[in-house]
């Protein structure tokens, strides 16, 4: 029954990532429509690239790695679950409320590190205005992050992963407000940024409350278990840190090339739809599960986890990133080529997106491998590999800038992803009989990869076949749609021809769900 209940898990959270990948891609279409790859665009894109950088190691990732196996295991034992979240709470804002002060006043040095390229062009002072719009964001999702944390640990996924489609449904009210208004969309974008983050903390406030979760603003008190979350979570906030420097060589390379920061960054768009949708449904389900069962013992239990986890990544990741490779061209053209967005700029989106997608199987098997570690409230070595991934990226995006342009900023993040896998790999080899990939696994693993490899053919048919379609204005949706079709279809059937997995099994699940 455990595969099940945690596939049931991973389908909850993935399918409303899902709901919000497709909400968020039809607010970047909508952008692109309005802004195309322009200095407004690309200023807008790193002012609010800044909050959500330093989110996703203030809150998402270092602390609630280090704060979520905590939470679980005095859960599991029955100490004072409650009395050390609110603790964690008060002390995070504490921190962040400093933080977003220093950050909004130092902003230009922010923009600077961030796109050096924008210096003495409109793109800089445009990034500084809208960066101190929206940086106090950084404050209001983090502290988001952490009570969904709470709220996961808890078994309540829906409402966590509801925040994000409210965030992405408030965009696209502002942007038809704008235009309907007549305002200017840049700055109606950069004040929606604070809007939206203040609704998302009421909505998951008042969903923690429903919980019979009380979170009581306070003073922060330093207890010993704020103390040893510090040292666990201290690591690991370098290590988010270290990701994120990948992130700023990227932006760096790309802000010298005129609308790289923008082509880099709706491409990003796209493939973080399966990354999202898979990735964040694991790291979401897995970490909470393996905290408790390792906290009682269960190493059985805990390889299982492991073992599905990986599974049902590997099974909707490989076609995912054979797609975005094959049809990267289509998937450009039709989705964003309109209005202010060139032929061009569809044209540069697809060879990054391509890179991209060679990567995304290392981005999704990250989330499944890291959990090892943090269950374990390990969080030095994850900083070690993070630090050879650093390396390794602007070691190649810097390297190959001269031959590449903007591509070696793409083509690093993926080599950089490869390499955290492989450290994360073989660093989680003398774990125990908790991180051996089982006889399943190892025997589905190269039907998944024969599967996809065959969908690849077919798309790659279905391309050249559909092309004339896919050019022309009244019929290029619904030759995408055929596209996307042959794609689904031919991978199940391949899949289940192969026994690359059991569709009774994702039917048990989505059952059980409802």
């Amino acid at each position: 029954m455990q595969p099940i209940r945690l596939l049931r898990g991973f389908l909850t959270v993935g399918s409303w990532t899902l709901v919000s990948r497709l909400v968020g891609f039809l607010r970047d279409v909508m952008m692109a429509a309005y802004l195309g790859a322009g200095p407004v665009a690309e200023a807008f894109l790193i002012a609010f690239s800044l909050p959500n950088m330093f989110r996703r190691f203030f809150a998402e990732g270092a602390f609630n790695m280090a704060f979520v196996p905590m939470f679980s295991k005095k859960l599991e034992s029955g100490e004072d679950a409650q009395g050390f979240a609110r603790d964690a709470f008060n002390a995070l804002a504490g921190v962040l409320i400093l933080f977003t002060i220093i950050g909004t006043l130092a902003m230009p040095a922010l923009v600077w590190a961030m796109a050096s390229g924008f210096v003495g062009d409109a793109r800089f002072d445009l990034a500084v205005l809208f960066g101190r719009i929206a940086f106090s964001y950084i404050l209001f999702i983090s502290l988001v992050a952490m009570l969904s944390g709470v709220l996961n640990a808890f078994g309540r996924f829906t409402e966590a992963s509801f925040v994000p489609v409210l965030m992405n449904l408030m965009f696209i009210a502002a942007m038809l407000l704008a235009e309907r208004a007549g305002w200017d969309m840049g700055l109606t974008l950069a004040w929606t940024v604070p809007v939206t983050g203040i609704a998302q903390l009421g909505f998951t406030w008042i969903s923690a409350h429903r919980a019979g979760l009380r979170f009581t603003p306070g003073w922060p008190r330093i207890t010993p278990d704020l103390k040893r979350l510090a040292i666990i979570a201290g690591p690991a906030v370098l290590a988010g840190g270290v990701v994120q420097v990948n992130l700023l060589v990227g932006r760096q390379v790309a802000s010298f090339t005129e609308g790289a920061v923008a082509w880099l960054s709706y491409a990003d768009r796209l493939y973080q739809l399966p990354l999202g949708v898979v990735g964040i449904a694991i790291g979401t389900v897995l970490l909470p599960d393996l905290s408790r069962r390792l906290r009682a013992g269960d190493l059985q239990g805990g390889r299982d986890s492991l073992n599905r986890g990986a599974e049902f990544a590997l099974a909707l990741t490989l076609p995912a990133a054979v797609a975005l490779v094959v049809i990267a061209l289509p998937l450009t053209t039709v989705l964003f080529q309109r209005g202010a967005f060139g032929a061009d700029d569809a044209a540069n989106t697809a060879l990054a997106l391509a890179a991209y997608g060679i990567g995304l199987p290392a981005f999704v098997l990250h989330k499944v491998l890291q959990p090892l570690f943090y269950a374990r409230e390990d969080t030095r070595r994850p900083f070690r590999y993070a630090v050879m991934s650093m390396l390794v990226n602007a070691g190649f995006a810097v390297g190959f800038m001269p031959l590449m342009g903007f591509m070696s900023a793409a083509l690093a993040t993926t080599v950089a992803g490869w390499v955290m896998v492989w450290q994360l790999w073989a660093g989680s080899r003398a774990m125990g009989e908790a991180a051996q990939t089982d006889a399943r696994l190892r025997r589905r693993l190269p039907r998944l990869v024969a599967a996809s490899a065959l969908m690849g053919c077919c798309l790659w048919a279905g391309a050249i076949l559909l092309g004339p379609a896919l050019g022309t204005p009244g019929l290029r949706y619904v030759a995408l749609g055929g596209l996307v079709a042959t794609g689904i279809v031919s991978y199940f059937g391949f899949g289940t021809l192969l026994g690359a997995f059991r569709l009774a099994d994702f039917r048990a699940a989505l059952r059980r769900q409802r």
